[in-house]
């Protein structure tokens, strides 16, 4: 069966993936003017292509040299120079007359010369700096490198920058490098994708353990890898839509158009679901980017001031036995066992008396204060609810659980926030037995207070213990370091990546999933929108499972489910394009590549 191509250029899906591609600068997609077809021009060497996406070589002076300080400035043992481009060799022949160039990627001692005198112990820049020669393309940024290891002071850093720029010849331009630049090289080289790029920010800015960790996972290409696969399912799955709504009339398919759209359905319904978890997962990765919010939730005087002193390690806060001496939030940073976190110590809870009974008088300044602490404690990721011991009878105990009403209430709000809740009982020195530091009808009392806190996140603590002198030949004063194990376990537990159960070879998979966590904010919201259009694509989807029709709205049927079809397979283009531009590569797929895969299925003019 013979099947002519452009009799199906009027039904729209071919000619709107040309119309789409002819858009972009791409010259892959340049359309013969004397036909209606596509017209290709010679192929460019693998070392020289760009994406589409990106801005072509002479728009950034890709033809240049650049140079630049990649060490911090300032006074130090070792400052690294490095250069890259085509100028490099030249460069090291005018700084070395008289040395050979080294071996690539060994290195070696060479004596700098300044090139506007005669090579002579009075031109001498650096008498021992030490060099290294990458010849590209396989270079930190594709292009020739050379590294200059000088001795870090500042007069003889300045006299090698300067050296450098009087290297730059008409043919070939030698300038000091943009901020960024090296990096954007490297990007258009196609040796680092835009999220390995923005791991390396992040591997820069990490000041604890699990920021380097995140850092780390986020500099493999595991995630570009991944955003690339689902890219070619979702270009398969509307290369089959496209056959189906093209060659649907040549009935030349193994399966009914339904069970095609129910198949590409179930596919993309699969691929929703981990779109799904990734995204969840990178609201996670954010707790360990930008740090865990934790606010210290309590009643006046219930000793929060004196647990975030305790935690710091200084005089962070006031201490006072006024109530309400904070009235603002303190916020301090902290690293707990590599995880980076924001302390707030925020002004005690209370209530004024009803009708004026009593000698307590909540002042405007302090009200604020209140509504501030609500608030902060509602933007938190943990919030710990800090209760203590007072003079009172409880059981056997000659002290009480000090709860104020509003305290309970402000806790109840977070728990129905989805906050994560810890109690700290401060004061627990008072308690007879130090050993069993929390008797049961004190936990048992707190159950029914706060049902939804599970006993492992209740701890005993005492802020006096563990600020005296004689408590430093204790293993734990005030049992501290068990609240701050606490804390890092519930860390762990709500920064723990989700999956799917079964994935994998029919096994959770957790580093899979832990890579997600090294997802930024720009790739999230990237990933949200191809979530929506998976949304969109598979509710036209199940429009197919209607109830038939009669016979006399069969036609007009026929013309709305094709309709469906081809919005359908917009909204699989539409999310491709949003994985694309996570990477900065491609986008989602040329016309040839789409029918490519109509062909390839369908076997279309055999």
């Amino acid at each position: 069966m013979r099947v002519t191509y452009f009799r199906h250029l009027h039904r729209g899906i071919p000619f709107r993936l040309l119309r789409s591609r002819q858009s972009c600068a791409s010259p892959r997609d340049q359309v013969h003017p004397s036909r209606n077809v596509l017209f290709q021009p010679p192929a460019v060497p693998q070392s020289r292509t760009f994406s589409a996406s990106r801005p072509t070589p002479s728009l950034i002076d890709g033809d240049s040299t650049i140079y630049a300080l990649s060490t911090a400035p300032g006074r130090a043992a070792i400052a690294v120079v490095r250069v890259s481009g085509p100028g490099c060799v030249s460069i090291y022949q005018t700084l070395c007359p008289k040395a050979p160039l080294p071996r690539p990627r060994f290195a070696a001692v060479r004596t700098l010369f300044d090139p506007t005198r005669e090579p002579s112990s009075g031109s001498v820049l650096d008498a021992e700096a030490l060099v290294l020669y990458f010849p590209g393309p396989k270079t930190v940024t594709g292009e020739d490198v050379l590294e200059l290891h000088l001795h870090g002071g500042p007069a003889i850093v300045k006299s090698v920058l300067t050296a450098i720029s009087r290297a730059s010849q008409p043919d070939s331009p030698v300038r000091y490098a943009e901020p960024g630049e090296f990096t954007r090289r490297a990007f258009m080289n196609n040796r680092l994708d835009l999220p390995q790029i923005e791991a390396l920010g992040d591997t820069l800015a990490a000041d604890t353990e699990q920021q380097r960790r995140l850092a780390v996972r986020g500099a493999s290409d595991a995630l570009s890898r991944r955003y690339e696969q689902w890219r070619q399912q979702l270009l398969y799955a509307r290369g089959e839509l496209e056959a189906l709504i093209d060659f649907a009339e040549d009935q030349h398919f193994d399966e009914s158009s339904d069970e095609l759209v129910l198949s590409v359905a179930s596919q993309v319904q699969a691929l929703r679901v981990q779109v799904g978890f990734h995204i969840q997962n990178a609201s996670k990765g954010e707790l360990l980017r930008h740090g865990i919010k934790i606010a210290l939730l309590g009643a006046p005087n219930a000793g929060k001031s004196s647990l975030l002193n305790r935690i710091v390690g200084k005089e962070a806060a006031i201490v006072s036995t006024e109530e309400g001496t904070t009235r603002d939030i303190v916020d301090v940073g902290v690293d707990l066992s590599g995880w980076y976190c924001k302390l707030g110590d925020m002004a005690g809870i209370r209530s004024e008396p009803v009708n004026g009974k009593g000698s307590v008088v909540i002042g405007a300044v302090e009200k604020e204060g209140i509504r501030r602490a609500k608030a902060r404690a509602l933007e938190s990721d943990v919030v710990v609810a800090v209760l203590s011991l007072e003079k009172g009878t409880f059981g056997d105990v000659p002290y009480r659980l000090s709860v104020e009403q509003e305290v309970v209430e402000a806790i109840n709000d977070c728990v129905a926030a989805g906050k994560c809740i810890v109690i700290a009982i401060n004061k627990c020195d008072r308690l007879p037995l130090k050993d069993q530091f929390l008797p049961r009808q004190l936990l048992a009392s707190l159950g029914d207070i706060f049902p939804t806190v599970p006993q492992k996140r209740i701890f005993g603590i005492s802020c006096h213990d563990a600020q005296l002198e004689s408590a430093v030949e204790r293993k734990d004063p005030g049992h501290l370091q068990e609240f701050l194990r606490g804390l890092v376990s519930t860390f762990e537990e709500i920064a723990s990546p989700l999956g799917i159960e079964g994935d994998a070879n029919g096994e959770y998979n957790l580093s899979y999933w832990e890579d997600s966590l090294g997802v930024t904010h720009r790739q999230s919201s990237n990933l949200q929108r191809c979530l929506q259009h998976l949304d969109d694509f598979l509710t036209l989807a199940s429009r197919r499972n209607a109830p038939p029709m009669l016979d006399h709205e069969h036609a007009q049927q026929s013309i709305e489910m094709e309709i469906d079809i081809v919005t359908a397979a917009e909204h699989l283009r539409f999310a491709a394009d949003t994985l694309a531009k996570i990477t900065g590569k491609g986008e989602s797929g040329d016309v040839e590549d789409v029918l490519g895969v109509v062909f390839e299925k369908f076997c279309v003019g055999k």
